[in-house]
């Protein structure tokens, strides 16, 4: 098992690029399975989630091969079958779900076993078995096993019982051959979901409204190939952009999607942090505020997680690390996962000070130095907060388990070395 060795308080200094977006990669590599024509990626970050999927869309015929760069991929479903697929990698992968509906659209069937992921809490998958049977789909659990099934899809006007990002997902791609139109509302919009309309509009779709929340999709008879480059990570973006104000580092992103991080700016202003555009690239300073704007009357300040294009769920463990280095009181609310809390005793024990009112909500008040500590990652995004925290913190700290991280992040311990920080990977028990 791998692991990560980080000696902090060094300043992050330098210029990144990266990778691209893990949540708009996932849905498209699903998509390609509506089309009997080769599409090509381009920008496909090299993490652990991307390869499970690759191996899954593989087992069910589809070709992949690399073109160019490395970071391009072609593929090809000309003849998708079903498959028993591994339960080990579903268990791996929660956006094997995504496969429902590109399969149940084009081949009438799938099997899938139970979705897995990060242990954050439950992820409901009623509103995408909702949505798809809405198109004419039918559903059963047998044996532990998901069964889809249809016998051509016909358009609906759907009103997703909540803003799910990959229960839309599922629900576009599934439309996008479905006999008349469907509207789809209470859509998520996130801009992955952006990504994958485009993505199907250039292969043929007619899908209305992007960006907002009600879809509107004109079935076609079929989709052709086509050709795509996935836009910036945007929560890889703002984890480095967290990783230089810890510690109180200057850096230079490039390409880094600016367009989507008004809202985060805003939230992260309100951390005491100021962000910089440069056309496409952000700029952090090393002479960050750092302190905690209270809400009028003095009152401590809320910060939660909304759907898009609010404050996202994903990027509230990096928020709490920052919150740890401002001067003030601030709390935090993630009502969407239970589970998204259970990092904060580590940091807890690494010296912060934070008061864990139930598995929604805690309360932070800074700035406390941190100290190094031995610390597992449970998860993609509290594990990138653990590294965050041990880049900051005074001493050795030791991430285990950083296999969960690969998964979201591309050689995450390379791009911070090359940016000054002193992490070393070591493999083995």
């Amino acid at each position: 098992m791998d692991r990560f060795v980080i000696r902090g308080g060094i300043p992050l200094s330098g210029v990144m690029i990266p990778q691209g977006n893990k949540n708009a990669a996932l849905p498209l590599m699903s998509a390609t399975l509506l089309s009997e024509e080769p599409v090509i990626l381009h920008n496909m970050p090299d993490i652990r989630d991307v390869q499970t999927m690759r191996q899954l869309l593989q087992s069910l015929g589809v070709s992949i091969r690399q073109v160019g760069n490395s970071s391009s991929w072609e593929f090809h479903a000309k003849d998708i079958r079903p498959a028993d697929l591994d339960p080990e990698l579903c268990r791996k992968i929660r956006a094997s779900i995504l496969l429902a509906g590109p399969m149940t659209s084009r081949y009438g069937s799938l099997e899938l076993p139970p979705p897995g992921g990060d242990v954050i809490g439950r992820r409901r998958v009623d509103t995408h078995v909702l949505a798809l049977e809405k198109l004419g789909a039918t559903f059963e659990v047998e044996q532990g096993m998901f069964k889809f099934s249809a016998k051509g899809l016909k358009g609906a006007d759907i009103l997703l019982d909540e803003a799910s990002v990959t229960a839309t997902e599922n629900t576009i791609m599934a439309a996008t051959l479905a006999e008349g139109k469907t509207i789809i509302r209470n859509a998520a919009s996130e801009p992955h979901i952006q990504e994958l309309c485009h993505l199907l509009n250039t292969m043929g779709a007619k899908i209305e409204n992007i960006g907002s929340n009600t879809l509107i999709i004109h079935g076609v008879e079929k989709l052709h190939g086509g050709e795509f480059t996935i836009g910036p990570d945007y929560l890889e973006v703002i984890s480095f952009v967290g990783a230089a104000v810890v510690t109180r580092g200057s850096i230079r992103i490039k390409n880094a999607g600016v367009e989507h991080l008004s809202m985060i700016k805003l939230v992260l202003k309100r951390l005491g942090v100021d962000i910089e555009y440069d056309g496409d690239d952000l700029l952090v300073d090393a002479r960050q505020r750092l302190e905690i704007e209270p809400d009028l009357g003095n009152a401590i300040p809320e910060i939660s997680v909304m759907p898009w294009p609010s404050f996202p769920t994903d990027l509230m463990s990096i928020a709490i690390v920052i919150a740890t280095q401002s001067k003030g009181t601030v709390l935090f609310h993630d009502w969407m996962y239970p589970s998204r809390m259970f990092f904060i005793d580590k940091l807890v024990s690494m010296g912060a000070q934070i008061v864990l009112c139930d598995p929604h909500r805690c309360i932070v008040n800074g700035p406390t130095p941190l100290s190094g500590e031995t610390l597992d990652s449970p998860d993609i995004r509290a594990g990138t907060a653990l590294v965050l925290a041990a880049l900051s913190a005074e001493g050795t700290s030791v991430i285990r388990n950083v296999a969960q991280i690969d998964r979201g992040y591309s050689r995450i311990d390379e791009k911070l070395r090359a940016l000054g920080a002193d992490i070393e990977r070591i493999s083995g028990d």
